[in-house]
């Protein structure tokens, strides 16, 4: 599907979690529908803001320890949104230029911008599938995954800031698991997931209401809820954190976790 074809598909009175992701991230590429709920969704947690930018370097410390210290060479990014500032392929590639990255996201908007998720380094190999995570067998088995991804080889899966849209009718525990299982040992499992552990009752009922009036399905998960996404699953140390524990940087300070309420975590597919 070329991009033209995208842009016409591109919905701009309803939100999209991309496009709003964008907004909070300081991008240009939104709407007016993006703008009115996120700003929904910050008049209840006014530091989301703050959460989308520690979620970004969450991503950005997982993919550097995935490639450096694990010798992972492949990953395969969903929901990966519109292209910004460190990309998954350009931080893997920086250490290993012979990485090898998909991308799938189910926005035509982000379809029309994938050519900045393709400019890979000459060893290594990206290519963006327009995919919904609804469909795990499909992306599995889409044959621009094959051909850029060797599946007998591990295979980091990486569902940052994904699946608290996926409220629990949506099976959301179903889609992961199968994903999972598609994966060859020695892959490695990333999730980051907004939580509802730092919330009293009245932040709870608050959020909740914003979250309606914003037009985008979302489910905030406690730490045990969260966990079961790894089912199977090893630990990576130092297992399900904040997002801004997780293998800090030491040279500069971080937000309370309070204040991103978004849990992170990484484990290994025996």
């Amino acid at each position: 599907m070329n991009s033209e074809s995208a842009a016409e598909r591109v919905d701009t009175g309803k939100p999209h979690p991309a496009r709003r992701y964008d907004y909070w991230l300081g991008g240009k590429d939104n709407f007016p529908a993006d703008r009115e709920s996120a700003d929904a969704v910050a008049e209840a947690f006014p530091t989301i803001r703050m959460a989308a930018v520690e979620n970004r370097n969450f991503l950005r410390r997982v993919t550097r320890y995935l490639t450096a210290e694990a010798g992972i060479r492949q990953f395969l990014d969903i929901g990966s949104g519109l292209p910004t500032a460190g990309n998954v392929h350009e931080i893997a590639q920086d250490i290993a230029p012979d990485a090898r990255i998909v991308y799938v996201d189910n926005d035509p908007i982000v379809l029309v911008h994938s050519r900045d998720l393709l400019n890979s380094s000459p060893e290594g190999a990206t290519a963006y599938m327009d995919a919904d995570l609804r469909d795990p067998q499909r992306i599995l088995t889409h044959p621009d995954l094959l051909a850029t991804l060797d599946m007998t080889q591990p295979v980091a899966l990486m569902l940052v800031a994904v699946l608290h849209f996926f409220p629990d009718d949506q099976h959301p525990f179903e889609l992961v698991r199968q994903l999972v299982e598609g994966l060859p040992s020695g892959s490695y499992l990333v999730m980051s997931h907004a939580t509802s552990d730092y919330m009293e009752d009245e932040d709870l009922a608050r959020t909740d209401e914003a979250n309606q009036r914003s037009g985008v399905p979302f489910q905030l998960r406690s730490t045990a809820e969260f966990a079961r996404f790894f089912t199977g699953c090893t630990m990576v140390a130092p297992g399900i954190t904040s997002v801004t524990a997780w293998r800090p940087e030491e040279y500069r300070p971080h937000p309370r976790a309070e204040a991103v309420a978004m849990l992170g975590a990484v484990a290994r597919v025996p």
